[in-house]
């Protein structure tokens, strides 16, 4: 018998780096991977018996807002890596958007020590680009990069001027770190709470154009290009968008992009009852985005999904649509989604699932995890591919429950997450 050891048996073994996707056994010790064969005859303290199931590398979300320090009445550390932990998520990428935001030194350890203390799952910062993310004056780019910062994003704005964006992504060139860039001309999408299109006209509400999206995705990886910098591009949503990143990619620029469950499973029609839960930033838009967004997935466009978890509380939402804040939450449900459109839908198989949502993160954010090689970190997601199960309001272990998919019914439940060798959930 070994001690602190995990033997994961009879489980689909799918690994996106090795190419594996067979009926193998996983057996990990002190935390690390250390051998994935048919029939290992190692002893271990415990056992899982991952028959019907996939054992996959934990799912990397490289955009979370986990709401602490500030807003621990929508979310903290502890709830949302619970949450991530549920949905099968071993690593997340903390947006910025907190009060105080990380934007210095003191904030990110005040950040760090929330996380030594609270954390179920990995958690990686992200900085904001510029002070109090208002766009005006950069963030000490260096200092926060060897204060362990792996990326930097003014999620929820975007940086309007171009003389700083331009700046922070030489800077980004030069100390090789990540620009994630959530891309809204504001002077266009400012007010509107829904597609602009037929939907805004019948709900009688502003609408958000895809142009004020891609007209900014254009700008943003011009001035990458500029600065033979790489950028991300988050959250993308509509086709126009999806052409913008192809054409780019073509030229060579390197840009890579994100996109998030809602955008390939709900069109703006779901805002039709006044929906809350249906709002978000950018909004869900025509099925003919959809459509792209998923063409995008399965052509290598979009990279990676991530979850954009944005955790509010009921009086934040049940109240008129206008007054209501924008965001939903994910983390819970983003691998069930996907599996659910993407996989049983034909626009990936289950290697391409585990490419877009563990190793393909992970590789863009570099730091490593999203794979199961042996020696690598012993972050895992076991789930049952064909288990379906319908999303309920008193299930959630995330502070808030504002998800756009409650009463649906999914297919894929996650049945086991290990981070660092640990169990962190057990389905019951």
């Amino acid at each position: 018998m070994i001690k602190e050891s995990l033997l994961i048996k009879n489980g689909r073994v799918v690994d996106p780096v090795s190419r594996t996707d067979a009926v193998k056994d996983v057996f990990v010790s002190g935390g690390k991977i250390a051998a994935i064969s048919a029939g290992v005859g190692e002893q271990a303290s415990q056992v899982i018996d991952a028959a019907g199931c996939i054992v996959m590398p934990g799912l990397v979300d490289m955009h979370v807002h986990l709401r602490e320090p500030g807003r621990e009445d929508k979310e903290n550390v502890a709830s949302g890596t619970s949450a991530a932990a549920k949905g099968g998520v071993t690593s997340v990428l903390a947006m910025p958007n907190t009060d105080p935001p990380m934007d210095s030194v003191e904030n990110v350890a005040l950040f760090k020590r929330i996380i030594r203390c609270g954390a179920k799952v990995n958690v990686f910062i992200s900085s904001a680009i510029t002070k109090g993310r208002q766009g005006e004056e950069p963030v000490a780019f260096d200092l926060l990069k060897k204060n362990g910062v792996v990326a930097f994003s003014d999620d929820g704005a975007s940086v309007d001027s171009p003389e700083i964006l331009l700046k922070a992504l030489a800077k980004s060139r030069e100390k090789g770190f990540l620009i994630i860039c959530h891309s809204e001309d504001r002077n266009l999408s400012a007010g509107g709470t829904v597609n602009l299109g037929p939907v805004s006209t019948r709900l009688g509400l502003k609408g958000i154009s895809a142009e004020s999206e891609y007209r900014r995705v254009e700008r943003d990886i011009a001035l990458a290009a500029r600065a033979k910098a790489r950028v991300h591009i988050a959250h993308v949503s509509c086709a126009e968008s999806v052409k913008v990143i192809a054409e780019a990619k073509k030229k060579g620029i390197k840009v890579t992009a994100e996109t998030a469950p809602h955008y390939f499973s709900l069109t703006e029609e779901a805002v039709l009852g006044y929906d809350t839960n249906m709002k978000m930033n950018p909004p869900l838009r025509r099925r003919e985005d959809l459509e792209a967004v998923k063409k995008g997935l399965r052509d290598g466009i979009i990279d990676a999904i991530a979850s954009d978890h944005a955790p509010h509380t009921e009086n934040e939402k049940e109240i008129e649509f206008n007054l209501a804040e924008f965001g939903v939450t994910g983390l819970e449900t983003e691998l069930s989604v996907a599996v659910t459109e993407l996989v049983y839908g034909g626009v990936l198989d289950w290697m391409g699932l585990a490419e877009k949502m563990s190793f393909v993160p992970a590789s863009i954010l570099g730091i490593k995890k999203g794979d199961l090689r042996e020696g690598r970190d012993a972050d895992i997601v076991v789930f049952s591919p064909h288990e379906e199960w319908t999303v309920k309001r008193e299930d959630f272990v995330s502070r808030s429950v504002n998800s756009c998919f409650l009463g649906r019914r999914l297919k894929g439940r996650v049945r086991y997450t290990i981070c660092a060798g640990k169990t962190v959930y057990a389905a019951e």
